[in-house]
């Protein structure tokens, strides 16, 4: 008997995303990203020396305190993938995941199963954010490893000029992943949306990187005033707070509840538009 519920499984949908080569390639560019830094800062050219420099004296210092242990390390990957690797990743998940079908044209035999329209939207949301989820994940996770192996471990030295322990920084550490992950649903939702929108993936996922970019950047007016409070990158480096010695909430709070506001009304959108979007391919 047929059944709409059992259409398109999450664990059949998921291992369709798992096997392709835009999976891979996103996870190993999270991943690369603490390596390429590690070596740069451990064996760079020194940028101390009022003499010659070379290759390998193991003097370069990018930021002072991403050398300071894998905690500071950890930190300083979140510093550096905040405005880019991680808006780039999430719009490459969420933005290529329907877009995609319709570019193969297989969306079209997907609903023929039949597989409802709204079903077969958040079936494919679910692993997209599932996915974004993973990134941040191996970001923290790839950090920390390279940290401690090339760094060692020490107490964490925060920007604000505060020294943690281990068992109070990690803590912090995984405030800042959760909410990097909440205030990011305002890419994944935009990407979304833009890939129901449009047929073609590179269409989705550059334009989502491109508005978060252009974003960035009008943020950066201060004569805007205000307005900048609504821009979706506004918020973005608010986990700063969590590093103070007596975290102040309120900034990371406005951030998370904007992404999730953002986040619902783009994905309505997206519903809308695709329960009424004439699919041909």
């Amino acid at each position: 008997m047929y059944n709409a519920r059992k259409t398109l499984p999450y664990r059949i949908e998921m291992y369709r995303q798992l096997k392709r080569k835009r999976t891979l390639f996103a996870y190993v560019f999270v991943m690369s990203l603490p390596i390429i830094v590690a070596l740069a800062v451990k064996f760079g050219t020194s940028g101390n020396s009022t003499g010659p420099t070379r290759f390998g004296s193991g003097t370069a210092d990018l930021i002072g305190l991403a050398t300071k242990g894998a905690l500071n390390f950890t930190s300083t990957m979140f510093y550096f993938a905040t405005p880019f690797l991680l808006v780039a990743v999430i719009s490459i998940f969420n933005g290529d995941t329907v877009a995609s079908e319709a570019n193969w044209s297989t969306l079209r035999y997907l609903l023929a199963s039949p597989v409802p329209r709204s079903r077969l939207l958040f079936q494919k949301l679910k692993v997209s954010l599932t996915l974004s989820a993973f990134a941040i994940v191996i970001l923290v996770g790839t950090s920390w490893v390279v940290g401690e192996i090339a760094f060692g471990n020490a107490p964490l030295l925060t920007p604000l000029g505060v020294t943690m322990a281990p068992h109070m920084a990690i803590p912090r550490l995984l405030i800042v992943a959760g909410y990097l992950a909440i205030n990011l649903l305002s890419v994944a939702g935009l990407a979304f949306y833009l890939s129901v929108a449009t047929d073609v993936p590179l269409g989705a996922v550059g334009g989502a990187i491109g508005i978060m970019i252009l974003s960035n950047i009008l943020d950066a007016i201060t004569g805007l005033g205000t307005l900048r409070n609504w821009l979706p990158t506004h918020y973005s480096f608010s986990w700063f707070d969590a590093f103070s010695a007596t975290i102040d909430w309120t900034q990371m709070i406005r951030g998370a509840s904007y992404a999730v506001m953002l986040f619902g009304i783009l994905i309505s959108l997206a519903v809308l538009r695709f329960g009424k979007k004439d699919v041909t391919s």
